[in-house]
């Protein structure tokens, strides 16, 4: 690296700010991207409300947040305001800092400005799923507007900005570290699939914007023409609603839910399919790590990142959002003609190359020189 520009990039601190910390893919690009900066930024701090994630940080990370541990139970909302409440001090201690958002974009941003410091803004979902209303329109529009940079992750995703807002933005790829998922998915677990009935899975937060019941009417559907489990990983909101489904539908022969899981890569590999519902994304981490363990896709054609990462269709099946009879029939596809499905596997696999998390995150490393 040139020694002007280390040199510096010494006497600029950047500040990252994630107020709510949850063990998603946001989450998951935070590590790696915070794992690479802090051997190349000497002065780097996170700002965050969540205490219980300390452990993934290196020590060369200078970590802001509330003592007590009271403050990891509150809303994702209040952890907002209690991180801009932190920022904003130590941003008054040190005004020679460049902030790098990756969560609550449109307040942070507000206040950067407001205190003249400038901002790195990582959008992680397209607008589809945030800008609905004239209101929140026209506050993201002119307001993310003034950030010195905004960050996507898919060609689409900068395109749909573009078009809506009217702002240019960068789009660098999700780092994908495809050896250390690999090496992952050898640990096993205690939950077992049964070997003779087509195994789907589906990992991500059980929210609206996940839309794991056009999953649950899509197998529904089709339980009784096919063998088949399903077992859907993750935590939220709407786990109740999906459970009384279950319930309400006979399907706890087919379907299983469970928690959260740090390493849900055992699972991945040990299923057939991996199927991705979503209403919108940004570019979902998960079908990445399944094309890494060279796993079959099923996913939503939702705003932005699926498209782009199967190729239109040549790396696995798309299905129109929501349209659960399109998902039941592409599921009974796969089932009757596993084998020529390979041939769409292989292809996502060898494209795999173009998210390789070195490529990237030195493109994010280059966004912070430029700012620095």
């Amino acid at each position: 690296m040139n020694e002007n520009i280390y040199r510096t990039m010494k006497q600029k601190r950047l500040i990252i700010f994630i107020p709510s910390i949850e063990g998603g893919g946001v989450e998951k690009n935070l590590f790696i991207i915070s794992d690479y900066l802090k051997d190349k930024i000497k002065d780097i701090s996170l700002i965050t409300v969540s205490n219980k994630f300390k452990s993934r940080f290196s020590r060369k990370i200078r970590f802001v947040s509330p003592k007590a541990n009271f403050w990891d139970s509150i809303g994702r909302r209040k952890k907002f305001f209690v991180g801009l409440f932190l920022l904003f001090f130590q941003i008054l201690k040190d005004r020679n800092a460049l902030v790098f958002c990756f969560q609550g974009n449109v307040y942070c941003t507000l206040l950067c400005k407001l205190l003249g410091v400038k901002i790195i803004v990582r959008s992680n979902s397209a607008p589809d799923g945030w800008s609905q209303n004239i209101f929140k329109y026209l506050v993201f529009k002119y307001v993310l507007g003034c950030a010195d940079k905004i960050i996507v992750n898919s060609f689409d995703f900068k395109k749909k900005f573009k078009a809506k807002f009217n702002i240019n933005t960068e789009c660098i790829y999700n780092p994908l570290n495809k050896n250390e998922i690999i090496k992952k998915s050898k640990i096993k677990n205690k939950i077992k699939f049964d070997k003779k009935k087509l195994k789907l899975i589906n990992v991500g937060r059980l929210t609206d914007q996940k839309d794991q019941l056009t999953l649950l009417k899509a197998v529904n559907r089709i339980k009784n023409k096919i063998k088949l489990n399903l077992l859907i990983v993750g935590r939220g909101i709407e786990k109740e609603n999906l459970n009384k489904y279950i319930r309400e539908n006979d399907l706890s022969k087919y379907v299983k839910l469970i928690d959260f899981q740090n390493n849900p890569f055992h699972l991945i590999k040990s299923s057939d399919v991996f199927i991705l519902s979503s209403l919108y994304e940004g570019l979902p981490n998960v079908l990445l790590e399944s094309q890494a363990l060279k796993k079959f896709i099923i996913s939503s054609n939702c705003p932005t990142g699926p498209r782009e990462i199967l190729l239109n269709g040549k790396a696995g099946f798309l299905f129109k959002v929501g349209d659960y009879t399109q998902l039941s029939n592409l599921i009974l596809k796969y089932s009757k003609n596993k084998k020529s499905s390979l041939k769409r596997i292989l292809i996502g696999y060898k494209n795999l190359n173009r998210f390789d998390y070195k490529l990237n995150l030195k493109k994010y490393l280059k966004v912070i020189h430029s700012l620095i």
